[in-house]
Order: C-alpha cells, then sequence, then structure tokens
C-alpha cells in the first residue's frame, strides 16, 4: 500500500485567506473611521449654525423690543387724522403707548386701554386739546397734548 504522507501544515503567515481578511479589516477601519470623521463635522456644523440662528433670532427680539418701546414707559405716538377740520367732521386721534398698565385720553367718552397701535374716533364741535395719560404699575406717569382745531 501506498503510505499516506503525512500532509505538512502550512505556516499561518502562508495563508492567503489571512491577508485578505486582514486587508479587509483594515480596509473597513478606514471606511468607518471615515464615515465617524464626517458624522462628527456635520454634527459641529449644525451645532454652529444653530448657535448662529440662536444669536440671530437673539438680536431680532432685542431690537424688537426696542422698536415696542424696550422697557420703559413710553408714548411712542400720539396724533391726530387729520389735524383740522370743519365743525361736524370726526377725527381720528391714534396713540400707540409701551409698557402702560392704564391709559387715559381727556376729555373722551370712550374707554381706552393700552396698545402699541390704536385710534379712536371723535366729533369735536370746537378746537380741542386732548392729554393722553399713561401709568405703569409702579405709579409712573407720563402726559402728552395733542391740539385738534376746528373751523
Amino acid at each position: 500500500m501506498l503510505a499516506q504522507q503525512d500532509p505538512q501544515k502550512k505556516s499561518a503567515f502562508k495563508n492567503p485567506f489571512l491577508y485578505s481578511w486582514a486587508a479587509l479589516a483594515i480596509a473597513a477601519l478606514v471606511v468607518c473611521g471615515i464615515l465617524f470623521s464626517r458624522w462628527l463635522e456635520n454634527r459641529t456644523l449644525e451645532k454652529r449654525a444653530k448657535e448662529e440662528r440662536a444669536q440671530k433670532q437673539l438680536e431680532q427680539d432685542r431690537m424688537a423690543l426696542e422698536q415696542l418701546g424696550g422697557k420703559e414707559l413710553a408714548i411712542q405716538n400720539f396724533y391726530a387724522a387729520p389735524g383740522a377740520i370743519r365743525r361736524g367732521e370726526t377725527v381720528q386721534l391714534c396713540y400707540g403707548v409701551a409698557n402702560a398698565k392704564t391709559v387715559k385720553l381727556e376729555p373722551q367718552p370712550n374707554p381706552v386701554w393700552p396698545s402699541y397701535s390704536r385710534c379712536v374716533e371723535v366729533t369735536p364741535t370746537k378746537s380741542t386739546t386732548y392729554i393722553l395719560t399713561i401709568a405703569d404699575a409702579a405709579g409712573n406717569t407720563r402726559t402728552q397734548s395733542l391740539a385738534v382745531k376746528v373751523r
């Protein structure tokens, strides 16, 4: 009989599967590293964009607050349209106040209240000076007058 030869064991370093798997593992690690770095970079960019949007919104809110009177009690506008009328015609008295708790318009029978923009219709029979008085919760007041001429 033929004697069977003992197959000689190959060295692990001569195994082509070892090199193939090693190369595949290294390629997978490189791809995973690239994907992770891109994810991290996108996350950083999104975070920076979110902070910039928040800062921009804060600036817009601050500007809107300043335009609406800030934190101070103020009469922003008080005017008549038209400023001169004939007897029997009506005129619009318009006002805008900031941070007021109460508003009083004299002489005026119709009720008025705090508003950034409100108009009240009046029909004066003679030239009249209207006085707008506002007050805040602390009791501070501001007053402004306006003359409407009747011809």
